[in-house]
């Protein structure tokens, strides 16, 4: 494997071990326990903004590595952030190219921020989970017929529904929230090693 694959071959590790796991849990079942549990639909909509969210860092990573690639092969008549970058600096002074580098980190990782922003959002999701799944576990507790008997299998089974909102929602956000934060690393790693380089070879 050359160097243009190592980040993409570990984002690749990293989601093959993940989609393992979760379609072990698939298999056992907990996946549509989860779902059927969700009345509020809180667990899809989670769902689906990690899958936009990992859609976005596999396409952001895979640029950073096509950049990488060519920094770390690096031809001046091939456009590239490498080749930019030298042009811009060339026959300027060390403070003149500090700001230049400066300026080129600011826009890289601008670009990648917000899949962090992403990935935070998730927990965010949970947590308003939690909080529907307590608002529905509490609506149906009623102490002025608590001690009628017949009664209390209704509330019980209510408060049962509204726990697992709460519980689920929270779990597959902080899951969810970690899995896409491990890429942001990922990405935001590979990111500083493009500057790194870039840096590097301005000052060669």
């Amino acid at each position: 494997m050359g160097l243009k694959y190592l980040l993409l071959l570990r984002f690749g590790v990293v989601n093959l071990v993940a989609f393992a796991l979760l379609g072990a849990a698939w298999s056992q079942g907990l996946i549509a326990k989860v779902i059927n549990a969700d009345v509020t639909n809180m667990v899809i909509l989670i769902c689906v903004v990690f899958i936009i969210g990992l859609v976005l860092a596999g396409y952001r990573l895979l640029k950073v590595s096509k950049q990488l690639n060519a920094a770390y092969n690096y031809n001046p008549d091939e456009p590239s952030r490498a080749a930019n970058f030298l042009s811009k600096a060339k026959g300027k002074n060390a403070s003149s190219r500090s700001n230049i580098a400066q300026a080129l980190k600011l826009k890289l990782f601008s670009r990648i921020i917000h899949i962090r922003y992403i990935a935070n959002s998730l927990t965010v999701l949970g947590l308003i989970g939690t909080v529907l799944g307590f608002i529905i576990a509490l609506s149906g507790v009623d102490p002025d017929i608590a001690s009628n008997p017949s009664a209390i299998s209704p509330m019980v089974a209510q408060l049962i529904e509204g726990m697992s909102v709460a519980l689920y929602t929270t779990l597959v956000g902080s899951i969810l929230s970690v899995w896409l934060g491990l890429v942001y690393q990922m990405l935001a790693t590979g990111t500083s090693n493009l500057v790194a380089k870039i840096i590097e070879l301005s000052e060669s």
